[in-house]
């Protein structure tokens, strides 16, 4: 198991530019399966849980051509069907959660598909339901084999139809938009997920020559088509990555630019960081972060505490409040983190209270923060990262802590952060793998 050292009270400074973003990553992977030509994917990210997927289409036979460092042509014009029974297919996919968003374009293109329950990160409950609920009415069978913990699906032939999700989740309304786009007929999806990466997946199709409309909005609608082709596609940046890096540099009171952040996809983040205080300002499609000695946490308009919550978007993405927190710790004032979208992933917070820390978790979903103000530094700390977000936020801490911090089990953050020692050493952190 990897760790990171970091010699916490370093300032940064330069430039620094995302990586693409992987949740956009893992579903446009997924879609090149819908057909046979050759579709071409840019800025794809290099880390664990994509690499893992493109491995698992090239074990699957599909033709994958890595053309640069982020390009890629992906042609799956003779898929292996007999593979998805295999042992080593489902152990993967039982590793990668990513990976149940290959259900939709199977079962609508080769009438089969098996996928064994995901793995992922461990922050609670996350259930399958509507991916399963909206494929099947679509047309398809569901059986879970006990024996070999996997689903099995099948139809004969997909048919359009209307469905009201029970909940707007951005891998369920990719996976029944990749099922629908074959399917006969007119499929209607209300409460689907609106996030910029469900919106780049249905551009992607419709260049592919699906027919969806609606898109940005909760209410889409999709005539199936008979076939799709190949296409060209880029991926935007990761909007988790910019969100931390505007953490970062408030942390450690840093001035950094961060580029090419395709600004107009940001939605609320730029806006939910000001909230605690920190100046950031808008400079083309970059975002610069000015050295802050000090910043503190707006109150409502009554006067009440402040409280920063996820929603489904266009509201706050959940990815990014465990970085908020972070931050709060040392903001001037106090501000309440409500997670309502996941029950385990505030449990990090222990670690930020060793380190110095002024929490209160009042229950799995809600956290007091009252900020130091850099009144005094967080200690450095000994930790294990639990999941990818927390993984970050506890990296956060430890740059701007006093003293050396050890991360554990940072295979966690590689999931979702690319060659991350190197970009933050490049603008002045201090940080070893070992």
């Amino acid at each position: 198991m990897a760790s990171f050292i970091i010699e916490g009270g370093h300032k940064l400074e330069g430039e620094i530019r995302p990586q693409g973003a992987k949740n956009e990553a893992l579903q446009i992977i997924c879609a090149t399966l819908l057909t046979q030509d050759e579709v071409v994917v840019r800025n794809v990210p290099d880390i664990l849980d994509v690499n893992n997927l493109i491995q698992l289409l090239r074990d699957m036979g599909v033709r994958v051509t890595k053309e640069s460092p982020d390009t890629y042509r992906f042609q799956a014009a003779d898929v292996d069907l007999s593979y998805l029974q295999s042992e080593a297919f489902l152990k993967t996919c039982a590793s990668l959660r990513g990976s149940v968003m290959l259900a939709g374009p199977l079962v609508t293109r080769f009438g089969q598909a098996v996928i064994s329950k995901p793995g992922g990160d461990k922050i609670g409950r996350r259930r399958l339901d509507t991916h399963f609920i909206g494929i099947q009415k679509l047309g398809a069978n569901f059986n879970y084999n006990a024996d070999r913990h996997a689903y099995e699906i099948e139809a004969e032939h997909l048919r359009g139809t209307y469905m009201l999700l029970d909940e707007a989740s951005v891998t369920g309304t990719a996976n029944i938009i990749m099922a629908a786009v074959l399917a006969e007929g007119r499929t209607v999806i209300y409460n689907a997920a609106c996030e910029p990466y469900v919106q780049q997946l249905c551009h992607l199709l419709n260049r592919m020559g699906a027919k969806i409309s609606g898109i940005a909005s909760n209410l889409l609608t999709i005539d199936g088509v008979e076939t799709l082709h190949g296409a060209e596609h880029t991926i935007l940046p990761d909007m988790i990555e910019v969100g931390s890096f505007i953490g970062m540099a408030a942390m450690t009171r840093s001035e950094l630019t961060i580029k090419d952040v395709s600004y107009q996809h940001l939605g609320i983040i730029p806006d939910s960081f000001r909230r605690l205080g920190i100046r950031l300002e808008q400079r083309g499609d970059d975002i610069y972060v000015p050295a802050q000695e000090h910043y503190r946490i707006e109150s409502f308009m009554d006067g009440s505490i402040m409280t920063i919550a996820d929603a489904p978007w266009p509201g706050l993405t959940p990815d990014l409040l465990s970085v908020m927190l972070v931050v709060a710790t040392q903001a001037q004032g106090s501000v309440l983190i409500h997670q309502k979208m996941f029950e385990s992933r505030l449990f990090f917070v222990d670690k930020l209270i060793d380190m110095g820390a002024q929490i209160i978790l009042c229950d799995p979903h809600r956290a007091v923060v009252i900020g130091h103000d850099h009144s005094f530094r967080l200690r450095g700390g000994n930790m294990t990262s639990p999941d990818i977000r927390a993984g970050i936020a506890l990296l956060i801490a430890a740059l701007s802590a006093d003293g050396i911090s050890r991360i554990h089990n940072i295979e966690q953050i590689d999931r979702g952060y690319q060659d991350i020692e190197k970009r933050l050493n490049a603008i002045g952190a201090r940080i070893t793998r070992i």
